[in-house]
């Protein structure tokens, strides 16, 4: 039976959603549960997609053209740039680390809309795998990628976004400003926009009351859509003769379902459970959850 909004919208409905454990990844929606992820096309970046558009448990659904989610905007074209113009974003959180920026640029936005810097640790990600490519020396990338390591250090990537206390405080900040009504429509987005874009779009529409199986087909479209530009990276990387066997990377261009539930097992070892985690962890009163639900879900 499903939950009824009135129990969403409130501090005991939401506990009882939060500490659920997530439905495994091979469950099947019901009849009403069919998404259609709604991707913007663009020249300059490839996972730009409307969070909007999500059936929930009790039946309501998450509005379109309110919170987006992305990779990097540094590259964006002028079309682009007006593609995004016309979305009305107020806002949009980049998570990136420094280092990012300065290798990818700043983002390129439209006019009036207000770039906010929220870096989220990557544990190294992005300078270990510079510094493998840069090497040029297939040996060491064996050593740094190879047996399972890329995979592994993922793992240790996503558990950061449980323990780091500034990870934590970034996503409780960015979960705020999307139910803040003043904002206007939010793009948060990082490097390749799978990630923490990844984990942040995953924990917001789990706390909207989207149904687990939705959640995770989300997380997991960034390898569809970013599929044929991470074929043509490793391409590169081989004609150009910096890596032997470009396959090392592809843990690192992919996004798994044993990241997503390392990062779901290191919430249940830090805090026991998902409500803990968002109300102990990233500091969230239970109150502020129909605020986010509220703005964000039609019919609330």
């Amino acid at each position: 039976m499903p939950l009824s909004r009135r129990a969403l919208l409130t501090a005991g409905g939401a506990a009882a959603l939060l500490a659920a454990a997530p439905a495994p990844a091979t469950a099947r929606p019901g009849p009403r549960a069919a998404n259609t992820i709604r991707h913007i096309p663009l020249q300059g970046a490839v996972n730009v997609r409307d969070l909007g558009g999500y059936l929930t448990y009790d039946g309501a659904r998450v509005r379109h053209g309110l919170a987006y989610r992305g990779d990097h905007l540094g590259k964006l074209t002028d079309a682009d740039v007006a593609t995004l113009g016309g979305l009305g974003l107020g806002a949009v959180v980049d998570l990136r680390i420094p280092l990012e920026v300065g290798y990818d640029g700043a983002d390129r936005l439209p006019a009036g809309t207000a770039p906010v810097a929220r870096p989220v640790t990557d544990n190294g990600l992005f300078g270990q795998l510079l510094a493998a490519i840069g090497s040029r020396d297939p040996v060491r990338q064996e050593e740094m990628l190879g047996g399972g390591r890329a995979a592994a250090f993922m793992t240790g990537v996503y558990r950061t976004f449980v323990t780091e206390p500034a990870n934590r405080a970034a996503l409780a900040t960015t979960l705020r400003d999307f139910a803040d009504p003043r904002r206007g429509p939010l793009l948060v987005h990082c490097t390749s926009g799978k990630d923490r874009t990844g984990w942040t779009s995953w924990l917001l529409l789990t706390l909207l009351g989207v149904p687990a199986s939705s959640a995770r087909a989300d997380y997991l479209a960034s390898n569809t859509f970013r599929a044929a530009h991470d074929a043509r990276v490793r391409e590169g990387l081989k004609q150009g003769g910096l890596m032997q066997n470009p396959e090392l990377i592809v843990p690192l261009q992919e996004v798994r379902t044993e990241y997503l539930d390392a990062a779901l097992d290191q919430v249940r070892t830090s805090y026991g459970s998902l409500f803990r985690y968002v109300s102990v962890g990233l500091g969230l009163d239970p109150r502020e959850l129909p605020a986010l639900r509220e703005r964000l879900v039609l019919g609330a």
